[in-house]
């Protein structure tokens, strides 16, 4: 799911998953000032330059990264899945390689292991042109799109197999660290619920049971644990109106929250009480801490920072204050840089551009 309407939200409209140690030379020149109480940044790079550009996830390697976007100088009229080492994005011409088929639309891109495919959803197989996206008449809403399946495609865009078959949306795929699992959502049990997979598309098998969203789901350092955003009605209203929207193919994402569940399905745990929409969660590098987007401050929705906040709930630390959206945070594997997508530095357009942050605790 393209998670960038919450972007969309204030530019209004836009449309919502150990290794080597990167070196100097591979730092983009891009330079950007971080705000002066964004602590955690001891530098910022900015790498794209123009149109909608999130999800960004980073390489076993740390190396390179695969990530969406629509940007219209390269062609697109919705999100395609592109990749290139970091050290390849030092301005504003460079196009990296386009990973998916240039079909339909794609979502939530991550690096298999070996750092030599990606997988990432797709409604390609289903119907070539970009799916109808929602008028909002419902409210804000995200679409479900049934048509999406998981793919496995080379770094030149060749594909090389499809992981899911099954009736329904299948989509929001990450890679456990450990290389031997992927986290899912899906709705072939007839709600959109957190499911994982081996590797290799086999042993599908769900992981969380309870009614409402679970998804963007991430796993712990040690694969033991995920780490997803959910919502969960419970008055009879929110219930009837969140499966009247899922029958139509569409969730309201206004009312989420962090929660963590081992990979087994046991120890369900809400990690964030916070209100409004907390999303796009990801584990910080010593599994003690968790990274979200959040808007819980904000007068209008529309204002979504970086917060950090312990595995237990406690310790709230908000990371970012520049700009109206911040979201998508990844630690590099190596736990030395912090990639997210940002409206900081558009110059008063409407671009949601991805950067990196040298991370200092």
């Amino acid at each position: 799911m393209r998670f960038l309407s919450y972007t969309s939200l204030f530019v209004f409209a836009l449309y919502s998953c150990g290794g080597s140690k990167t070196t100097e030379k591979t730092t983009p020149k891009n330079t950007v000032t971080p705000g002066a109480t964004e602590k955690h940044f001891k530098s910022l790079t900015q790498l794209t330059f123009g149109g909608d550009n999130a999800e960004a996830y980073w390489s076993f390697d740390s190396k390179s990264i695969t990530f969406q976007s629509n940007n219209p100088a390269w062609g697109l009229e919705c999100d395609q899945i592109f990749s290139a080492p970091i050290a390849s994005f030092v301005d504003s011409t460079f196009k990296p390689q386009i990973i998916s088929t240039g079909a339909g639309r794609t979502t939530c891109s991550y690096f298999m292991p070996g750092n030599n495919s990606v997988l990432f959803a797709s409604t390609h197989v289903s119907n070539k042109a970009c799916p109808v996206v929602p008028d909002h008449s419902h409210g804000y809403v995200w679409p479900v799109y049934d048509a999406y399946d998981i793919f496995v495609s080379d770094l030149k865009g060749k594909i090389e197999n499809q992981l899911t078959q099954e009736k329904g949306y299948d989509a929001e795929a990450t890679v456990s660290p450990d290389g031997k699992s992927i986290v899912f959502t899906s709705t072939r049990s007839g709600d959109l619920e957190l499911w994982i997979m081996d590797i290799d598309g086999k042993n599908p098998r769900q992981i969380t049971h309870g009614l409402g969203y679970d998804g963007g789901a991430f796993f712990s350092p040690d694969s033991k644990k995920l780490v997803f955003r959910s919502s969960r009605p419970t008055a009879p209203e929110d219930v009837k109106h969140y499966k009247d929207l899922l029958a139509k193919g569409l969730v309201e994402p206004s009312d989420m929250e962090i929660y963590t569940v081992n990979v087994d399905g046991t120890d369900l745990k809400q990690i964030t009480h916070l209100g409004k929409a907390n999303w796009a969660p990801f584990y910080h590098p010593s599994g003690k801490k968790i990274l979200f987007s959040s808007n819980h401050k904000s007068t209008k929705g529309y204002d979504f920072q970086l917060y950090m906040i312990n595995e237990d709930g406690s310790g709230l630390e908000q990371v970012t204050t520049e700009s109206v959206f911040n979201s998508f945070p990844m630690f590099s594997p190596d736990g030395k840089y912090l990639i997210f997508s940002s409206n900081r530095n558009n110059h008063g357009t409407r671009a949601t551009n991805l950067f990196v942050a040298e991370w200092q605790d």
